[in-house]
């Protein structure tokens, strides 16, 4: 086991946590994952592979749940799926130097952290006025974000429900239930594409125990969600903490660009 028992029970009550919060929203918790894990791990494999798993495993019960209430459009998320795969596939088989990986998720983090804040605003600041957009434009975004999603390994939908909300593209719902099968979509393709690189690194002890921690977090985060909103002041605070780890990585690893 590469943890010792402490650090272990830690960093599972922490996956347990975000897995809650994440799932009320409909996110998979991917950005939080790789914050942690940084925290605890050196190998950046094992690091992009669990958080993809532990993703993975929250927004398949997410995307159930969301599609048995109704949610569901699959036909308005098809034009996101369809260009998020093969980028996400491309972004998670490139072979990264590992200084690289980490300025790039130093920055997805800081980045993220500022749309879990904006999600605050956005979700409670949108009227019930939807607005269409051409199926390009949101081809090119889906396929955007399904980029930077295998590079990093996140599933995306920290990035794209914001902007969503804030375009009126959807009911607020509908945008959750878009998020979290735009997760599990991508999820996959990166999981696919590090395989395909031989890059899948999954210490089994380690997985097996953050897996089980995220799969109850997950269902229970994702049932409050469909009673009530989860309150923003703790979105708030997570993406206080997904900051300062964000900005920690980069104090690191930015000067070895150089």
């Amino acid at each position: 086991m590469l943890l010792s028992t402490e650090e272990f029970v830690l960093l599972s009550l922490g996956f347990f946590v975000i897995a809650t919060l994440y799932s009320s929203v409909g996110f998979g918790g991917g950005s939080s994952y790789l914050a942690l894990l940084t925290l605890f791990l050196s190998g950046f494999f094992a690091i992009r592979s669990i958080a993809l798993v532990c993703n993975l495993v929250v927004v398949s019960g997410s995307s159930y749940l969301y599609f048995k209430n109704g949610h569901s459009d699959f036909k308005k998320f098809l034009p996101f799926v369809l260009s998020s795969i093969p980028m996400a596939f491309i972004g998670a088989s490139f072979r990264l130097q590992e200084h690289v990986f980490f300025v790039l998720l130093g920055f997805s983090l800081v980045i993220s952290s500022i749309f879990l804040v904006w999600q605050t605003f956005t979700s409670s600041n949108t009227s019930d006025k939807v607005k269409s957009y051409p199926k390009y434009l949101t081809a090119v975004l889906g396929g955007g974000i399904g980029l930077l999603s295998g590079l990093v390994g996140i599933g995306g939908g920290i990035f794209l429900a914001p902007i969503l909300n804030h375009l009126q593209w959807n009911k607020s719902i509908k945008i959750a239930a878009l998020a979290s099968f735009f997760i599990l979509v991508n999820s996959i393709s990166g999981l696919v594409g590090l395989v395909q690189g031989e890059m899948l690194n999954l210490p089994w002890k380690e997985t097996l125990g953050l897996v089980v921690a995220v799969l109850l977090g997950g269902q229970l985060g994702i049932r409050l969600s469909l009673k009530r909103l989860s309150p923003n002041g703790i979105k708030r605070v997570t993406a206080f903490l997904v900051f300062a780890v964000g900005i920690r990585i980069l104090i690191k690893y930015l000067p070895h660009l150089s």
